[in-house]
């Protein structure tokens, strides 16, 4: 479907794939579209929801300014997926559960990291000379990094929130393997070191904006250079990361499965993070605020939550959102409404058929605190094409 709901009252409008979107996440798209480096205008998809500053779900395009909270504090977050040589008829329940125990001890989730004797030092050791470069420049960061230091024993690490390593089955009973995280403590700690730093500039050059969580760094000034080079190194962190954590979870896959091989469909995408691109007519900054980029032809990943269908698109290139699209369900309310709505109980109905953690410390994350994902896929049919319907079988959350 095309745009459903257009603010026209700033100096840009917003275009927002939806008309299902609350009066607080209009008012941070409106505050988007009144700054005076937004280009054309502001896009929110079709699974927006409030966030920090910046509305979680919009596409932003700058001239040559970027806003550090609107790029967040999980840079790089984002979604892997593989389809595998083997079946439906190749998986048993027994099996499955092996499977799900298996991730479980072999991926560390939540605040978990690897060992001394098992962090995976092949992929982290390239990383080492831009953090180093990076930490050159700011001391300040070390500081930051905190419990965060051993940010090697990170990579190849879940964390947690939604981030989640599934086992799916697409519509012809192919296996997939699918999961979501980004950058780890260290992205989230490199995040909010400079978000300070951008306020702290607009408190200098007395810059009044609408949200203090607007405060951006424009080109030229003292630390714009640095942190679009810190953000590379998250985001680039993040994609090795899901690599890294792929690779782990089809070990632990082989070791419970009959023999199989990775195909050719292979899809690893970034839905927080910044980059440099054109749109009508000039280069501009896109920051992508839990979207991702749908190109005409680029694959892309869009989740449901922990009990419903997930999907492999292809972007068709639409101009107006800034060729993106949307980058999951979305949630419907917070974590705390969740918990205190849902029970134990409604978490076992609504994830029933999938094996996965059912008890308490998930409850914030069960299927009915997320928008409808077939409702989102309806609303965005063009920006994106459905390629495969995943559905979990297994599912590990952070």
């Amino acid at each position: 479907m095309p745009v459903q709901t257009v603010i026209t009252s700033q100096r840009v409008p917003v275009k927002i794939w939806t008309d299902d979107v609350d009066e607080r996440s209009k008012a941070q798209l409106t505050n988007l579209a009144s700054l005076p480096f937004i280009h054309h205008h502001v896009a929110a998809m079709p699974d927006v929801h409030l966030g920090i500053g910046a509305t979680i779900g919009s596409v932003i395009a700058t001239h040559k300014v970027i806003i550090p909270a609107a790029v967040g504090v999980d840079l790089g977050c984002g979604m892997v997926a593989a389809r595998l040589s083997i079946t439906a008829n190749d998986l048993d329940e027994k099996g499955l559960q092996k499977v799900f125990d298996q991730i479980t001890r072999d991926v560390p989730a939540g605040r978990g990291q690897h060992p001394d004797d098992r962090v995976l030092t092949d992929a982290a050791r390239p990383f080492e000379p831009g953090l180093k470069a990076l930490t050159y420049r700011h001391p300040q960061l070390l500081k930051a990094f905190g419990k965060f230091s051993k940010w090697m024993n990170q990579m190849g690490t879940l964390g947690g929130g939604n981030h989640f390593i599934e086992l799916c089955l697409d519509e012809l009973d192919g296996v997939w393997v699918m999961l979501h995280s980004g950058s780890r403590g260290i992205g989230n700690a490199i995040a909010d070191y400079f978000i300070h730093l951008a306020r702290q500039d607009m408190e200098r050059w007395m810059i009044q904006l609408p949200d203090r969580d607007l405060a951006y760094f424009p080109e030229g000034a003292e630390h714009f250079a640095d942190y679009v080079e810190a953000v590379q190194w998250a985001q680039d962190y993040a994609m090795q990361n899901r690599q890294s954590m792929l690779d782990l979870a089809l070990a632990a896959l082989a070791r419970h499965l009959p023999p199989f091989v990775v195909t050719s469909e292979v899809v690893n995408c970034h839905h927080n993070y910044v980059a440099r691109e054109a749109h009508y007519g000039a280069n501009v900054w896109v920051t992508r605020k839990g979207a991702i980029r749908a190109r005409e032809g680029d694959l892309g990943i869009v989740p449901g939550s922990m009990g419903t269908r997930s999907y492999i698109v292809r972007g068709k290139g639409n101009p107006e959102s800034f060729c993106s699209s949307a980058h999951g369900a979305g949630r419907r309310m917070s974590r705390t409404a969740a918990e205190k709505l849902f029970t134990e109980a409604d978490l076992a109905q609504q994830t029933r058929g999938v094996i996965c953690r059912k008890d308490k410390g998930v409850l914030d994350e069960i299927p009915g605190a997320y928008k409808s994902i077939d409702e989102v896929m309806a609303n965005q049919s063009d920006l994106t094409e459905i390629v495969h319907t995943l559905k979990q079988v297994v599912c590990v959350k952070g």
